[in-house]
């Protein structure tokens, strides 16, 4: 019978070997512990973000995670809740940063508008109008100008008159009639066709998003950069005028405001608010435009040098007759721009720069402009700016967040009311989280890690 001894020698050895293969089994329970951790706190988070206001989707294409699950009240608290539901039961979780579609004047809205719009119509759909952009800024300038001029038209006539003399009346001889209507009535009565239905609809601003007090995310996440280029913003107009209605739109919707991109470009509470002080921005534009174009016009710049004569005359200030020319030039504009307006708010398209032919307005013409015998209509020019496009125009010069957050203001008012979801808030909505987490591994040991997760 053979005998078998162990050494203290051996037995050291075998303890060590022992000791590290249980060692090596350790670390790797705690290492697949920590894996199934990260697996199951990524697999609950994108639970929880797959719970997307689907209306939200379903009619903008925006993600955003309704903060209060419909009850109204928002609570951070709700989301790690719901990670607990999905398998994280026994880990913390800390939200370390935050963002909702509203932070940053809608920055992250705008990142998702502008992603939505490259994948569904591609940069090269805009490359063509961006050549433009420079030239629409040329005029929005021009038009300033010259409206500051045509503010004081009436009363830089009046100050021609000899102190202590009244004003002749020059009958039908007025140039200025159009813009003493203009005065008195407002511009709206001196372009809407007959027909046009205006609507009176109007909204709180108070509780707007772009107006209220807004609940706010916070930290420092990662965001899409040059969101201001010249394509970004062409795409994000071209959103606008494909989801919201204008004044032009063919068919309506039961929504709280008619005119939503008049809104979106003024901000104020009523859809007649909205249309006249757009339908003000393209008179300016116009009015910059058509007066550019008299004073190239040798033949007008004559009529109107003949008329300048025959009411400087009847003035007694012979003396004043090229300032009076040039108030009557500006009236001409302002009364051509009048007529442009007619067009657009008939449906018609007009001539960007004028010519000869596309010019509407006769001198004559002029003088009844906003009376009684005032009978003329816009025309169509083939090859011409539309209403449309002269919202795309002013939507690009429009300020990046005073457009988001307006957008949004539509997008809340509308799923509220055409969705009937009366607890969505667009503040209420989650699109970025960072979350610091904590788990129990190897019945002893603390496993700490982040997670960051976005609409993207």
């Amino acid at each position: 019978m053979l005998k078998g001894e162990v050494t203290a020698f051996l037995s050291l050895i075998f303890i060590l070997l022992i000791s590290f293969i249980m060692g090596v089994m350790e670390a790797a329970v705690i290492q697949e512990q920590k894996s199934k951790s990260r697996i199951d706190t990524d697999a609950a988070v994108y639970s929880v973000f797959g719970e997307y206001q689907k209306e939200l989707f379903q009619e903008y294409q925006i993600f955003g995670m309704e903060g209060s699950y419909e009850t109204g009240d928002f609570n951070e608290q709700n989301i790690i809740r719901r990670m607990h539901y999905y398998g994280t039961t026994g880990m913390q979780h800390e939200i370390e940063a935050i963002q909702l579609l509203t932070d940053n004047q809608g920055q992250a809205f705008r990142e998702q508008v502008v992603t939505y719009m490259e994948q569904k119509t591609g940069i090269s759909t805009v490359k063509e109008i961006a050549d433009m952009t420079e030239s629409w800024k040329e005029q929005e300038i021009e038009g300033e100008k010259v409206g500051e001029k045509e503010e004081n038209v009436l009363s830089d006539y009046e100050e021609l008159i000899p102190e202590g003399e009244e004003a002749p009346d020059l009958g039908e001889e007025n140039p200025f009639a159009c813009l003493e209507e203009i005065n008195k009535s407002g511009i709206l009565s001196m372009v809407l066709p007959e027909e046009f239905p205006l609507s009176g609809k109007n909204v709180d601003l108070d509780s707007q998003p772009s107006y209220r007090n807004r609940i706010t995310g916070r930290g420092e996440l990662p965001a899409r950069q040059n969101l201001d280029g010249i394509e970004e913003k062409l795409l994000f107009s071209e959103y606008v005028l494909e989801k919201f209605q204008n004044a032009m739109s063919e068919e309506e919707k039961e929504r709280s405001l008619s005119y939503e991109t008049e809104y979106i470009l003024s901000g104020k509470e009523s859809d007649e608010k909205n249309l006249e002080s757009v339908v003000q921005k393209i008179f300016l534009i116009r009015m910059g435009i058509n007066y550019l174009y008299l004073l190239t016009d040798t033949v007008k710049q004559g009529e109107a040098a003949a008329l300048a004569l025959t009411v400087s005359t009847l003035l007694a200030i012979p003396w004043a007759e090229e300032a009076v020319k040039q108030l009557i030039l500006i009236a001409w504009a302002a009364g051509e721009s009048i007529m442009d307006l007619r067009s657009l708010l008939s449906g018609n398209r007009v001539a960007l720069i004028k010519t000869t032919e596309s010019w509407q307005l006769s001198l004559s013409g002029l003088m009844t402009l906003g009376s009684e015998s005032d009978s003329l209509e816009g025309t169509d020019c083939e090859g011409g700016f539309s209403y449309e496009d002269y919202l795309r125009v002013l939507l690009f010069l429009k300020d990046n967040g005073e457009i988001s957050m307006r957008s949004l203001d539509r997008i809340e008012q509308n799923l509220i009311y055409e969705q009937n979801l009366p607890f969505f808030r667009t503040d209420f909505c989650i699109v970025k989280i960072k979350l610091q987490n904590q788990a129990v591994v190897g019945g002893k040991f603390t496993y700490e890690f982040p997670v960051y997760f976005g609409y993207e």
